[in-house]
């Protein structure tokens, strides 16, 4: 054998034995591993469920518990539908020990409702502590002529005492017109309202669509898996609902059909978890405010953006909660005052996640605890707060 035919079976050799293993390795990745193996790699124990599943963390590192503010709070997001005198008393007292200064009550109603709930306030001992958001009637549906009719509504409650108006995010999801179609929440029918806001210069939360994971499906790559999974209800398909997409668009053209108009954007605008696009949102409609409700879970996440965020738009940003819960705010002073390292969230179904805190700077969050909410929400006395 001369060289030349040595050379060329040792390459075609160096192929054949190149391909067994390469087949070799196949066939080992595509065989079953035998039942023995398998039950080797059992857990001993029986499976946990996701929520059982509750690990404690071995980490040490320094703690800074925070169960009062560091300066005092006004939460422009708060629901209590008629609180009695004996529960407000309660919640006074909660406040104090919170350094919680000021309650928005989103839950007003309208007319006479909304009458009583303001009187039950105001012939209080603390009538400064509590102020009303109106709502709208959407009872019947929009019709036409509805925003009309709404807009005169809104002014007598404004005179009866409602500082802003509230709507719920039923409002571009269920509510329905005389034809029992979705009432876009741009519908032009409701602009009179949105006129009467501008012209009592009074500020709109409004609370547009879900957390864009409740449109996606409920599989396991959606975040929110387990809240969809326990809480049904919450998914919002396709099938039954417009896109997350299209109803931040309505919502974005209805901040900017009505620039003199303030809008407080529930919830971050559910844009939490994109910090650039509620920037992008605020650089292009000064009249457009963010508030913290129920967001937490994504701020604590992600401390340095977040903390930048805040910086970046402090003058912009405003304190809110949700569901009145005393044991729930020390996460929020926690996550906002300190620079703490992974620690827990108060409701597991959010967010299996830990925070981590921001460490806001004392001017910014005097912004976003109470300074921001004075400029943007009527009727809150000035003299319950540091200048």
């Amino acid at each position: 054998m001369n060289d030349k035919v040595a050379a060329n079976f040792v390459r075609r050799l160096g192929l054949v034995v190149t391909a067994l293993v390469l087949v070799g390795g196949l066939v080992a990745i595509v065989t079953p591993m035998p039942q023995a193996q398998r039950d080797q790699r059992r857990p001993d124990n029986p499976a946990l469920t996701v929520e059982e599943y509750t690990p404690r963390s071995t980490l040490v590192v320094d703690q800074h518990l925070v169960p009062r503010a560091k300066y005092p709070v006004i939460d422009v997001h708060s629901h209590h539908r008629s609180p009695s005198q004996s529960r407000w008393a309660e919640i006074v007292t909660e406040m104090d020990a919170l350094n919680l200064q000021v309650l928005v009550n989103l839950s007003g109603g309208f007319g006479s409702g909304l009458q009583q709930k303001i009187t039950t306030i105001t012939e209080s001992p603390v009538p400064e502590r509590m102020v009303f958001f109106a709502n709208l009637d959407f009872g019947r549906g929009v019709y036409p002529g509805f925003g009309e009719d709404a807009a005169a509504q809104l002014e007598e409650d404004v005179t009866a005492g409602a500082v802003g108006l509230k709507f719920f995010k039923n409002f571009g999801i269920d509510v329905r017109d005389q034809n029992d179609q979705r009432v876009p929440v741009d519908h032009p029918e409701l602009d009179p309202v949105f006129e009467m806001c501008a012209r009592l210069d009074i500020p709109v939360l409004i609370h547009v669509g879900e957390p864009s994971e409740f449109y996606q499906p409920v599989d396991q790559f959606n975040e929110r898996w387990l809240e969809l999974t326990l809480l049904p209800n919450r998914r919002m398909p396709a099938s039954h609902y417009p896109s997350f997409d299209e109803m931040m668009t309505e919502r974005d053209r209805l901040f900017a059909k009505h620039p003199n108009t303030r809008f407080i954007a529930a919830h971050f605008g559910w844009h939490a978890n994109d910090l650039g696009r509620l920037g992008r949102l605020l650089d292009r409609l000064p009249n457009v405010y963010a508030e913290t409700a129920a967001i937490l879970y994504e701020l604590g996440r992600q401390p340095r953006a977040a903390r930048q965020f805040f910086i970046d738009y402090q003058d912009r940003v405003l304190f809110g909660k949700d569901t009145y819960r005393a044991d729930e705010f020390p996460y929020y002073w926690r996550t906002l005052e300190t620079a703490d390292e992974y620690f827990d969230y108060y409701r597991h179904y959010h967010a299996f996640w830990k925070l981590y805190g921001m460490d806001l700077p004392d001017d910014v969050l005097k912004k976003v605890y109470y300074a921001n909410a004075l400029k943007v929400v009527p009727g809150i006395s000035n003299d319950q707060f540091p200048i």
